[in-house]
């Protein structure tokens, strides 16, 4: 049994069972690119060791193409394929700390402002839709995913209300929105191309000027363009350039800066927080608390409030 018809026959499995399973496809067809045409019980240690390690620093793909290959073999010994995966018993620890963007106020209103680099007829996306877009990103805390994912029955403008279907840890969630979001979806609603067919309620929300989905790829190449323009980008080392998904980071540490602020209980309403992120457990939210001088300076504020001795006056 060659390896490239055991990958075809598990990743059928796994669809089959009703999993996503689109990443790990791409990276087992890529293992199977990476050793050629062997059988697999000829795939060796060395093997999976140079597509592991791959040609750069170690980063966190190196687990996740760890995870599918482990999956991968855990199928091929339950059918008799192999008696061992030839996989390494020790796995490298991750150095780099990748730090998101924070987008101040200023560099969000210089955005808001170029997406008029859409404003030519042979430009995919219209002004219009890189602006809701830029504005569903931020305002509501989505995914990238999720955002482009929305259909008509999704955007509720009556009770406010997103509903997101392809959360990354599969589960249905609600987001409700604000009046000022709620307002620019239903501009963008009365703008959008005019087919019949584009009006149904499974019809993607977010639009090309030639009424198709729009496509990450898209998004991200006009996005870069739009940072450009507003002379939006990172001078501290760090590893990426901004993102898409940055503005959910952003919003993240907004929303914890308003909160200190306010004088709110910070540690109660970070469940909330969470869950409003679409996150199963509470840890992973923390990985957004990117600590900015605005959110330091909150957070130190509130701790001088309950340090300083209370001062009683005869």
């Amino acid at each position: 049994m060659t390896l490239a018809h055991v990958i075809r026959d598990y990743i059928a499995l796994k669809h089959a069972l009703g999993a996503r399973f689109h990443a790990e496809a791409v990276i087992l067809k890529a293992f199977s690119r990476h050793v050629g045409d062997l059988p697999i019980t000829g795939v060796t240690a060395e093997h999976i060791n140079a597509y592991l390690d791959g040609h750069g620093p170690v980063t966190r793909f190196w687990h996740r193409k760890h995870s599918a290959l482990q999956g991968l073999y855990r199928f091929a010994i339950g059918r008799g394929y192999v008696l061992r995966a030839p996989l390494p018993t020790t796995t490298p620890k991750v150095q780099i700390v990748f730090t998101p963007h924070i987008y101040s106020p200023e560099e969000l209103r210089r955005l808001l402002q170029a997406v008029d680099v859409c404003d030519h007829p042979h430009a995919k996306l219209s002004p219009t839709t890189a602006r809701t877009l830029l504005l569903l990103l931020y305002g509501a805390a989505l995914r990238i995913s999720e955002a482009l994912a929305l259909t008509l029955a999704d955007v509720d403008l009556t009770d406010n209300m997103l509903t997101i279907h392809t959360s990354k840890f599969y589960k249905t969630r609600w987001v409700p929105i604000g009046p000022q979001l709620r307002d620019t979806l239903a501009v963008y609603a009365t703008q959008r191309p005019h087919e019949p067919s584009l009006h149904l309620a499974q019809a993607p929300f977010l639009l090309t000027r030639t009424g198709e989905s729009v496509t990450r790829q898209q998004a991200e190449r006009v996005f870069r363009r739009m940072c450009a323009k507003a002379a939006v980008s990172r001078h501290d080392g760090g590893r990426y350039q901004p993102r898409l998904h940055d503005l959910r980071h952003t919003w993240a540490v907004h929303r914890l800066v308003a909160w200190y602020q306010d004088g709110a209980d910070v540690q109660r309403l970070l469940p909330a927080l969470a869950t409003y992120l679409g996150h199963v457990h509470i840890a992973a939210t923390q990985c957004y608390l990117t600590m900015t001088p605005e959110l330091l300076q909150a957070a130190s504020l509130r701790f001088e409030q309950y340090a300083q001795p209370e001062v009683h006056h005869g």
